[in-house]
């Protein structure tokens, strides 16, 4: 497929059709949300299906190589003793969303050194789509995570790389159009339970997957029909020059400091990403999901998160484009670091809900929308601030392999979420939510120290973006 060049950096920069950004924005944000309304749509069923139905006997034995896989899985996760369902499942999905953020590493250097873009990202969307697909099997269990996870590495990288790349290196509307793409995705985690979940809970787990699959599709065609205003490819002759020119020095540093900061994200988000997890499980059993006399399906939780997530993005980026008017806007590096400190407060409501349900009697919803809350607006500015801090001050022909290692923060976390959710059925609820307040609040405190070593290195205005 041909594409048209972007127009020069100054053509780029008066390009405001969408929401006052390029065009392409609009391409990438509509092609990520079906992306991500099909990722998220099996991701909330994950868990739920695997204990309340594949996971137990019956079932189990019918999926395909699950029988060589399990022993495994008890090694790594359980020390080599047998694992609960509610381990064995905890365990599955961290290592699957910790590994759905390993291979866009792959998946950009492919783009980077054979690809291209387009062609990775339309290889990428065409795996996942079988995956959701072979989700609505028993059987194919394992064979649909392994086409996911090949799939979104081929996706995500790419695709987030390109929105970078419609902005020129000093334009400060990037950070801007990555909350935007951002408010997409969570839009997505809006409708995602509502449709999938629902189906999944109500009709079968397997048309809640099916249903995955067709926002996948939906996803590559809008991407396809775009792919004009999107950035031009790099000529395969350019691309070969560039990867003979070796890093330079201030590229190889700030390459370093990104990667330095990994670790401290991945800790920063371990209470976000239990949101899929152990917050599925424990909630129902401990807040009053009552309403009007029936009870609120379990995954409507998620739509309340990205409902809550939605509002606090629009909130934040009108808050910085207030305050950017009035003073100078702080560096990506420090909005992270107060978004961290706000997410960690989130994790006290869920403590706080313990000790209300401490007596059998369940406590109220307040304390779950007071951490939707406090969590979402962290959030806002941890997730989509680093993606835009990380897209622009990776070197330009690495950019795509960057973007990967940046999910590798993601895959750290997952892991970590993983193993944290098998101490659900130890620890008291108290402690429970104490632990992730502390390793949140610890990774605000970290990053308040990088913010002051390395905050000129990441401060978009200063050499890094020279």
């Amino acid at each position: 497929m041909s594409s048209t060049p972007l127009p020069p950096a100054a053509a780029a920069s008066a390009d405001r059709a969408f929401l006052g950004h390029p065009r392409g924005l609009g391409y990438i944000a509509f092609a990520e949300f079906w992306e991500r309304f099909s990722y998220y749509g099996m991701q909330t069923l994950l868990v739920l299906y695997m204990t309340k139905q594949l996971l137990l006997p019956g079932h189990v034995e019918g999926v395909g190589g699950f029988a060589a896989f399990r022993p495994w899985l008890e090694r790594v996760y359980g020390g080599g003793g047998a694992l609960s369902v509610v381990a064995t499942a905890s365990a599955i999905f961290g290592l699957y969303t910790g590994l759905v953020y390993l291979t866009p590493i792959a998946g950009g250097f492919i783009a980077d050194r054979w690809l291209g873009r387009t062609k990775t990202v339309t290889l990428g969307a065409l795996l996942m789509a079988v995956g959701h697909f072979l989700m609505a099997f028993d059987l194919t269990f394992l064979l649909a995570l392994l086409c996911l996870l090949l799939g979104v590495g081929c996706f995500k990288g790419n695709l987030a790389s390109q929105v970078s790349a419609l902005y020129a290196a000093e334009d400060l509307r990037r950070a801007d159009a990555y909350q935007i793409y951002y408010l997409f995705i969570n839009g997505a985690v809006i409708l995602a339970p509502l449709i999938t979940g629902t189906l999944g809970e109500v009709w079968g787990w397997h048309y809640g997957f099916g249903a995955a699959g067709i926002g996948m599709v939906i996803g590559l065609v809008i991407y396809l029909v775009g792919r004009k205003w999107l950035p031009a490819e790099q000529p395969a002759a350019r691309a070969a020059a560039a990867e003979k020119k070796p890093l330079s020095r201030d590229d190889w540093i700030v390459t370093a400091v990104l990667i330095g900061l990994l670790p401290v994200l991945a800790v920063g988000a371990v209470l976000n990403q239990q949101i899929f997890n152990a917050y599925l499980l424990w909630v129902p059993d401990h807040v009053s999901l009552v309403f009007f006399g029936r009870t609120m399906p379990t995954t409507w939780l998620v739509t309340l998160d990205a409902t809550v997530s939605v509002s606090s993005l629009v909130a934040a980026v009108a808050f910085w484009r207030w305050w950017a008017k009035r003073f100078p806007e702080p560096s990506e590096v420090v909005k992270i670091t107060l978004g961290l400190a706000i997410s960690a407060c989130g994790a006290l409501c869920l403590a706080g809900a313990a000790l209300a349900s401490a007596g059998g009697t369940k406590a109220s919803i307040g304390w779950v929308l007071g951490f939707e809350l406090l969590n979402s607006i962290g959030f806002a500015n941890v997730f989509p601030v680093g993606l835009a801090m990380y897209a622009r001050a990776a070197p330009a022909r690495v950019s795509g392999t960057i973007m990967g290692v940046y999910y590798l923060h993601l895959f750290a976390c997952n892991n970590l979420v993983g193993w944290l959710g098998g101490l659900l059925e130890k620890m008291s609820g108290v402690h429970f939510w104490l632990l992730h307040a502390a390793l949140v609040g610890g990774a605000a405190a970290v990053m308040l120290v990088a913010a002051r070593a390395a905050g000129r290195l990441l401060n978009p205005r200063g050499p890094a973006a020279a």
